[in-house]
């Protein structure tokens, strides 16, 4: 004859059945990912960011087994597509091909900051970088960044064009006139096309922009190049030497390319980005086609790429309050 069960039992046996039923009543949480990803890109289609994210979103997608789209969303500095992701659900479903117009420069040159760059976002994979160049028309008589300098201390003043308002050519220009202690004076142009033209009639003697699409330029010997924006020389222009070896160490900017999403994403979901957004970047014809756009890519953790962020942040933002570049 079976022992009629204490009441702490009872409890207990109750607590349990419970428990279970509202396992069973409760739909199972489905796997990452179960539908297509987004990458917003804050440019218009065809430039370099817009070419690195659908590299990226070709290979993620096979290798999380989901499709990835590409969507553009230009306008106000990158902040139009910016704002975008860092509102939208934190699911691991809606990521930015980011890089240093929306995060570092464009949110800043606004009359009202949109977000904030660092703290409103999950900042998950560092992509690669590409340096940018500083270049001068043949006929000014420019060859070295100690040439720069001396002309135009020499002059008072030095023209330099850029592809446009809070661009990262002019806010290079604008870090060389505070290190230098030169007058740098900014031309903006409607984009690096017409910079460069202007640039090889010699409307201005010098121009800032990422290297990608200057070499042709110089192997033509219509742009002299002067020094690479980075801390080391540029596999697209090995012969050009970078700022730290003409003796400018302050001078060092890259223009990073990254994977960011909505601020407070599932730490699991950003773990398994960040580790395929790294093994991609292992694969030969993506390291390929990095470089003939003259991005080194660089596969770090998701820490160190979120302090990278924070340190970029912190080296262009004052710059572009200090110049007052608006938007």
């Amino acid at each position: 004859m079976p022992l009629p069960m204490t009441l702490s039992r009872r409890r207990r046996f109750l607590t349990t059945l419970a428990a279970s039923a509202a396992a069973v009543a409760l739909p199972a949480r489905a796997a990452w990912p179960d539908k297509p990803i987004r990458i917003v890109v804050t440019f218009p289609a065809g430039g370099a960011s817009d070419i690195v994210a659908r590299v990226m979103a070709e290979q993620l997608a096979a290798k999380l087994g989901q499709g990835v789209v590409v969507d553009n969303r230009p306008g106000a500095g990158g902040s139009v597509g910016g704002l975008a992701v860092t509102q939208a659900p934190p699911d691991g479903y809606t990521l930015m091909l980011s890089n240093s117009t929306p995060i570092s420069i464009g949110p800043f040159a606004l009359e009202k900051q949109p977000y904030d760059p660092a703290e409103g976002f999950t900042h998950i994979a560092l992509i690669g970088s590409a340096p940018c160049v500083v270049m001068a028309n043949p006929k000014s008589g420019l060859k070295t960044m100690a040439d720069l300098e001396a002309a135009a201390k020499k002059a008072g003043r030095l023209d330099f064009g850029s592809g446009g308002p809070a661009s990262i050519g002019h806010i290079y220009g604008e870090l060389m006139k505070n290190a230098l202690g030169v007058n740098m004076v900014h031309v903006p142009y409607r984009g690096g096309a017409p910079m460069t033209t202007d640039l090889i009639a010699g409307v201005v003697p010098v121009g800032i922009d990422v290297v990608t699409a200057f070499v042709p330029y110089f192997k033509s010997g219509q742009i002299v190049p002067l020094a690479v924006t980075s801390a080391n020389r540029s596999p697209l222009v090995p012969e050009v030497p970078s700022v730290v070896e003409s003796g400018h160490r302050k001078l060092v900017l890259d223009n990073f390319f990254g994977l960011s999403g909505p601020p407070r994403m599932p730490a699991e979901v950003v773990a398994r980005l960040n580790t395929a957004v790294n093994e991609v970047l292992g694969v030969a014809d993506v390291k390929k086609r990095m470089a003939d756009l003259g991005i080194s890519t660089s596969p770090v953790s998701q820490p160190a790429f979120a302090a990278f962020v924070k340190e970029q942040i912190a080296q262009i933002a004052p710059i572009v309050k200090g110049a007052g570049v608006k938007l």
